[in-house]
């Protein structure tokens, strides 16, 4: 396992929040990760300012687009600048939120032609990164059939920082023949004008398009720069299809209020990994 102050780092990058250790309960999940990592950008392609979050309090959504890298949270001991101290801060417990049995690195590891599945789906499996395994086992109702191989098992996806509309790529698919030539139209006229729709979260099953968006952290840890994507489960009846293969929107209906929101992203999409890279 990677070292656990990098870890942290990787999580602060992805969420916006100083996040910290503790020897005692975590008072947030990985799901709660994965949700607020999915609703800063829902929120923000709202044109919403801030996030509201149970243990959290308040989040800016405005944290640092206009640098390039993140700068993580100072080291234990300095301390925090103008920008840390804007941040909300959060601590987990190392134990109780990573699964170190189900780490595995894939850094050296080239798949070629072969071909993988989760769910009847192919799976692109994340060469080149080292995941750190969450741990999400027996955390649901029902059992452990999603996170598994089988042809029940839910597919996987990816997230990363700044993957929402603006990508204009998002219009969705019923999946109904008549609905193919209008569907094509406008997606065609949305890469000239820029239009897009499709409310909800985005994720996609390649991993490759993920690392496009993904955020880049500079280490204390290490004084090393890292690339940082959530390695996730999509629920397959929650997906809708969009202009692009590589992309699965998660609709959020219209006049969804915060709580109703958080239980479809809750809902839709489980995360089992966090992916590191070093640049």
């Amino acid at each position: 396992m990677p070292d656990s102050g990098l870890c942290l780092e990787a999580l602060s990058a992805l969420s916006g929040c100083n996040v910290g250790s503790t020897p005692g309960p975590s008072p947030l999940s990985p799901q709660d990760f994965v949700n607020i990592v999915a609703l800063r950008e829902f929120y923000k392609q709202q044109g919403l300012e801030q996030l509201e979050y149970p243990g959290v309090g308040a989040m800016s959504l405005e944290e640092q687009d206009d640098q390039d890298v993140y700068c993580s949270p100072p080291a234990l001991g300095e301390d925090p600048g103008p920008q840390e101290s804007l941040r909300a801060s959060v601590k987990i417990n190392l134990e109780e939120f990573f699964h170190p049995q189900f780490n595995y690195d894939f850094t050296s590891v080239q798949d070629g032609s072969k071909v993988f599945l989760r769910g009847n789906e192919r799976y692109f499996r994340p060469c080149g990164w080292n995941r750190v395994a969450l741990r999400v086992n027996q955390k649901y109702d029902g059992n452990d059939v999603w996170l598994g191989t089988g042809k029940d098992a839910w597919p996987v996806s990816y997230h990363a920082h700044n993957m929402d509309g603006s990508l204009g790529v998002i219009l969705t698919h019923d999946g109904s023949p008549e609905h193919e030539p209008g569907f094509l139209d406008a997606a065609a006229a949305s890469l000239t004008t820029g239009l897009t729709k499709g409310r909800g979260v985005y994720s996609t099953p390649d991993i490759k398009m993920a690392e496009k968006y993904c955020k880049v952290f500079k280490s204390k840890a290490d004084g090393k720069r890292y690339k940082v994507v959530l390695q996730n489960r999509i629920n397959p009846e929650n997906r809708r299809k969009c202009q692009r293969e590589d992309v699965w929107l998660v609709y959020v209906p219209e006049g969804s209020n915060p709580v109703q929101t958080r239980a479809v992203v809750q809902d839709s999409i489980r995360p089992y990994g966090l992916l590191l890279k070093q640049l």
